[in-house]
């Protein structure tokens, strides 16, 4: 059937046997399935209002538009279409398309002479400027152009159209009708024979698009690629429709930049380079950019494939290579006098430079240019750390300078507040910042800023150790619905700003130990974030982090370890450092001590404060497995100074907790109250068993009678704190509480309660492996 195709719809088109390039020079043709459409719409005029029901005509209007702009489809998914919107009017569809088929040729001839008829008349049924009105002018004309011979290969396709259905519908009433023991034994050899024709009928109806069918195809794809992934083709099926696209029109360019982002979804650098190329290739030679451009098309599309080039280079890594690509793009635009195009490059060069020294200057100079554009800038200082921006561009798709600047200028301002925050800045002053691009945000309806700027200040409040206040953030962004006018029925919720909002949300539970919750969560995002998915590194980072804090708190050391090959491969520093924590735990203490070590060289090479601390946390707990309470200490207070001076108040609580390990009570109430106010569960279990071993340790100065009360304060202290570590399932740190409750009991001659502590600790003793130096024993 393919030459049948060919033959039929380019034979206008061609010169000694090839296609022309602009097979799109014809608007629409004629096809089977379209004039299986064409019936619907007779029908539907011919039953009128009182035969078809007023919900029932509503569904075939909603039906009416996907099936004028969509693709060809097989004659047996129209009829299944058409028979859920209204079952009376598929069945009249099939008899007519019955009629004309198992007829003659002329039946054809005077169904598109009748077509005619619907414009005539008075009140017609159908007006000419509607949509229904110009499918079928253009069905009719097309109709009209075609030689007499064009005209039977129409009709013998039409023929095969319904018979493909026939068959089809043949299939499955064998299929269901098998039940006999003859049947089930040629039920194998039938099937066969039967998928032949379904296969041909498939065929039959894969050729080539009309210029309408094709722009709807891609846009939709493409709307659905930014706003919902998973309700787009999979890579490899729209990888297949894109080549068949281009095969018929090689010079299709935005079918090529559809296949530069397919090829993204999968990681394919060279797939996705090729495309990107073939994109600006096309858009040179069809002269598209000239058009809208005037002589300037054709240097704005260099210059603008060179950016995109560099930004291709930098997503994947290959920083040399988008350094080379930027600087040839910051030529041509300096050269063209392209504003727009050099705020986009000294973005993106402010992202390479980030990687190997301070580009904050540059950050700087980038939003203070937006100021030459009309863009009120305010209450912005310099930045005086660096961190990621969140800048990327696909395409040159603003037209305006003032719009570009305007979402250069806010991307920006994020990047700026990002980095204030790892210089330790206050948080009101930082949302004080926030605030003023928000109300530019909201005043334009920029839905996409909106939820990178709400993303950020989740983000903001968890680096800062305010959990209550991250999770109203996140709670708003998800509560949120988009600004932007999206089709398809689609919203916009596959974005990098929900899925970083999603894998905080999961974090926050895991933390308060709601794991049941935080699964849940991560099983959303596994439905929004397809694996093959831009941002599915996100959720699979969070996903291993969880599972990691579950396996350590069961004391699963081997399944913890396992799971340190796959942090690495997403993060390279968290898999490290949870390697060192798995070798501390299974007291290869000098093993994790060189790690530890290596790594905080490296993390205070990148000014990667957070993760600092956290090593000279994990170096001091190595110190007290080793009871060397007095080298620990001058590590505690370094990374309490660390904590401090970056206003890191959640690490700087856990700093004082553990100092308090070292010390004494008196110190222990300046970090009780930020740990059970925004701490996670863990931490609160870990800070009420510190206080009761600290009352322990006090009471053995005290009177008689004022030590027995200290005693059994301490008692309900390790029943909360146990009570925590269980919602945690932390198996390790209640046989501890476990433990020092027995001992407890024991000092107040309580045999019973002491005896049913005793014997749970000897069933978790069994159950988890034992420490080279108790926790207990330092206190």
């Amino acid at each position: 059937m393919a030459s049948v195709h060919e033959s039929l719809y380019f034979n206008p088109m061609m010169t000694n046997g090839v296609v022309h390039a602009n097979v799109f020079g014809i608007k629409d043709w004629v096809t089977p399935y379209k004039i299986a459409v064409l019936v619907l719409l007779s029908e539907m005029g011919r039953a009128g209002g009182s035969a078809i029901g007023l919900l029932e005509r509503r569904r075939l209007n909603q039906l009416l538009l996907p099936l004028l702009q969509g693709p060809d489809m097989t004659l047996t998914r129209l009829h299944k279409a058409i028979d859920e919107s209204c079952p009376q009017l598929a069945n009249s569809v099939q008899i007519r398309i019955k009629l004309m088929a198992e007829g003659e040729l002329k039946d054809m001839e005077q169904f598109f002479d009748d077509l005619s008829d619907s414009f005539s008349g008075t009140d017609p049924e159908v007006h000419k400027t509607s949509v229904v009105g110009l499918f079928l002018r253009h069905m009719i004309l097309a109709y009209n152009k075609l030689s007499f011979s064009q005209v039977y290969k129409l009709y013998t396709a039409l023929q095969e159209y319904f018979q493909n259905a026939e068959k089809k519908a043949a299939a499955e009433e064998a299929e269901m009708d098998m039940t006999s023991p003859e049947g089930q034994l040629l039920g194998t050899m039938e099937r066969e024979e039967l998928d032949v024709p379904s296969r041909d009928e498939e065929i039959s109806c894969s050729g080539p698009l009309s210029q309408k069918q094709a722009e709807y195809f891609l846009s939709q794809q493409a709307s659905l690629l930014k706003n919902d992934e998973t309700k787009a083709l999979t890579p490899a099926s729209l990888q297949k429709e894109l080549n068949n696209l281009l095969k018929f029109n090689p010079d299709f360019a935005e079918a090529h930049y559809l296949s530069y982002l397919n090829s993204l979804r999968v990681q394919d650098v060279f797939s996705s380079t090729h495309s990107l190329l073939h994109y600006f290739d096309r858009l040179i030679l069809t002269g598209a950019e000239s058009k809208s451009n005037g002589d300037e098309g054709y240097g704005r599309s260099l210059r603008y494939a060179a950016l995109n080039l560099a930004a291709l280079h930098c997503r994947f890594g290959h920083y040399q290579q988008a350094e080379l690509a930027l600087q040839e793009a910051i030529r041509i635009a300096q050269e063209s006098n392209d504003h727009v195009c050099l705020q986009h490059c000294l973005s993106w060069l402010y992202i390479l430079e980030q990687k190997r020294s301070d580009s904050c200057v540059l950050l700087e100079h980038s939003v203070k240019k937006a100021v030459h554009f009309g863009l009120p800038v305010r209450r912005l200082a310099a930045p005086e750390a660096e961190g990621p921006s969140l800048c990327h561009i696909s395409a040159p798709s603003w037209t305006g300078a003032v719009a570009a600047s305007m979402y250069l200028a806010s991307l920006g301002i994020q990047s700026l507040v990002q980095q204030r925050a790892f210089a330790g800045k206050t948080a009101n002053k930082l949302m004080d910042a926030l605030k003023d691009s928000d109300l530019l945000h909201w005043k334009h309806s920029l839905s996409e800023l909106i939820d990178i700027s709400i993303a950020q200040k989740t983000a903001i409040w968890r680096l800062y150790g305010r959990s209550t206040m991250a999770l109203q953030q996140a709670q708003t962004l998800l509560s949120m619905n988009s600004l932007e006018a999206l089709n398809l029925g689609v919203q916009q919720n596959n974005t990098e700003s929900f899925a970083v909002v999603l894998c905080h949300l999961a974090e926050l539970h895991a933390e308060q130990g709601c794991l049941a919750a935080a699964s849940e969560v991560l099983e959303h995002l596994k439905e929004r974030f397809p694996p093959n998915s831009q941002h599915a590194q996100l959720w699979m980072l969070c996903e291993q982090k969880i599972q990691f804090g579950r396996a350590m708190n069961d004391g699963k050391y081997h399944v913890a370890d396992s799971l340190v090959t796959g942090i690495t491969a997403l993060n390279s520093i968290e898999g490290v450092y949870r390697k060192a924590i798995v070798l501390q735990a299974q007291n290869q203490m000098s093993e994790a001590h060189k790690l530890l070590q290596k790594l905080l060289v490296q993390c205070q090479k990148m000014k990667n404060t957070e993760m600092v601390i956290s090593v000279l946390l994990a170096v001091a707990e190595l110190y007290w497995r080793a009871s060397c309470h007095t080298i620990a200490l001058p590590v505690l207070l370094q990374a309490l100074a660390l904590s401090r001076e970056y206003r890191l108040q959640y690490l700087a609580s856990e700093t004082v907790l553990s100092l308090a390990f070292s010390q004494a009570l008196n110190i222990l109430h300046m970090a009780i109250e930020p740990i059970l106010a925004d701490g996670a569960v863990l931490d609160k279990g870990r800070a009420m068993f510190l206080v009761a071993k600290c009352q322990v340790a006090s009471a053995a100065s005290y009177e008689p009678q004022k030590k027995v009360e200290a005693l059994e304060s301490a008692i309900l202290n390790l029943n909360e704190a146990k009570g925590y570590f269980a919602k945690v399932d932390c198996k390790e740190q209640i046989r501890d509480v476990l433990y020092l409750q027995a001992r407890l009991y024991h000092m107040l001659g309580k045999a019973q309660e002491r005896n049913r502590c005793a014997m749970l600790f000897r069933q978790l003793h069994q159950e988890l492996p034992s420490r080279g130096v108790p926790l207990v024993s330092h206190f």
